[in-house]
Order: structure tokens, then sequence, then C-alpha cells
């Protein structure tokens, strides 16, 4: 409507022929930010030089083609359409500069959804502990070991308080499965991460060292030996 507006003279399909063959051109170029995306790393000279040819190289294939583009249509319709060289690349850079930015956004907007919804419980960090009435909210680092105590759990944390929490080992074990919790004897879980040490203590089983804690390690588990050393 502004080119119609500011050059009555021309037909009405000048401009959609244009804008058409420009959108297309560009959807069709969108692997090239994504792959500049995808580059590990943080912004450094290095990877904003990569950015910059990626940048050239996107806006200097989005004039080429559509100008190809427009050079086949209007000869199917009998026309010739002879472009602006260098005058296209000059003017359009800036607009592709703005569109290489939109869609390193989009990438990243969406990458940060993904990495979202692909994390464990939601992205949660914190872990609800129901002490009798009260609640306690830790962090998962800070929970060394979970111990079963009868019909309830004890939490050793590593300020050296064990709360405890009405719940069978087995269903935290489930729970906590995904957070890097190891089921390491009947009676045990223990956090990989935290891990200190490892100590042989004969005929197949182990000590599990978490700085000041120790937890046994039973050789009828020893899926969990090769995890914690694979920690």
């Amino acid at each position: 409507i502004t080119i119609l507006h500011d050059r009555p003279e021309l037909r009405p399909i000048v401009p959609i022929i244009g804008e058409i063959t420009s959108l297309v051109m560009l959807l069709s170029l969108l692997w090239i930010p994504w792959f500049a995306w995808r580059q590990p790393g943080p912004l450094r000279p290095r990877t904003l030089l990569g950015h910059a040819a990626a940048l050239v190289i996107f806006s200097a294939a989005h004039v080429t083609g559509f100008t190809l583009l427009r050079k086949i249509i209007y000869w199917t319709i009998g026309q010739h359409y002879g472009g602006d060289f260098p005058g296209d690349y000059i003017y359009e850079f800036p607009r592709d500069a703005i569109a290489y930015g939109l869609a390193m956004l989009a990438f990243s907007m969406a990458g940060q959804r993904l990495e979202a919804r692909a994390a464990p419980s939601g992205g949660r960090t914190l872990f609800d502990i129901r002490d009798g009435t009260r609640l306690l909210r830790v962090p998962f680092d800070d929970i060394l070991a979970v111990s079963s105590a009868g019909n309830y759990v004890e939490f050793v944390l590593r300020d050296g308080r064990k709360p405890l929490m009405r719940s069978p080992l087995s269903a935290l074990e489930t729970e906590l499965a995904q957070h890097g919790f190891v089921r390491v004897h009947r009676s045990w879980l223990v956090n990989a991460m935290q891990m200190t040490g490892l100590k042989p203590e004969g005929s197949g089983d182990y000590t599990v060292e978490l700085g000041e804690v120790t937890v046994p390690l039973s050789r009828r588990y020893p899926e969990a030996l090769a995890k914690l050393r694979a920690a």
C-alpha cells in the first residue's frame, strides 16, 4: 500500500510480486541464522565475526534470490525486470540485519522453552520435604542421601539436618532418580553428584562417602556401583 501510495503509476501486481518474492527468499534462508545460532560458545570476537559473515551471506542470498525470482516471474508474463545493482543490496542490508536479529531472538526463545520442557520436573531445583506440619524447601544439591525409617524416610542434608517425611522409599526413588539419586541399598538412596569417595569393604560391598556422611552400597546393586563410578 505504501509503495502504491508513493508511486501511483505502478500496477498493484508489482509490489505484490516484490513482497512475495522477498518473503519467500527470507523464509527459505532462515537456515543461515539458525546454523549460526547453533554454534556453541559465548559471544566473543570470533563468534561475532561468524555472525557478521552469516549476516552478509544471508542478505546477499536474499537479494540475489528475490532478483532471480522476479526475473523469472516477469519473463513468464512477457516483461523484463532489471533490478538495481548495487542499490538493492545496499537498501536491503539494514532490513536483513533486523530480520537476522529477529530470527536469532526467535530461535533463542524457542530453545529456552524446549530446554524448560525437557528439564526434569519442569526445571525444578528445589524439593519439598513435609516434616510433620512443617514444609522444608531445599535444593536437590543439599540432599546428600535418603534412608528408610519404617513408614518414613529420613533426609540427610548438607547442613546436618535430618528431617523426616512420611513416604515409602520406593516412591521417592522414582521421583529423585531424574535428579541423580541412586538406590545403593534396600534402605538408602544417595545423591550421586555429591559423592566424594567410594571405599571397597570386601565381598563386593562398598561404602559411599558423601563428605562426612557414609552410606552402605550393597553388592546386590551392581548397577548403582556402575552409575556412581560414571558420575
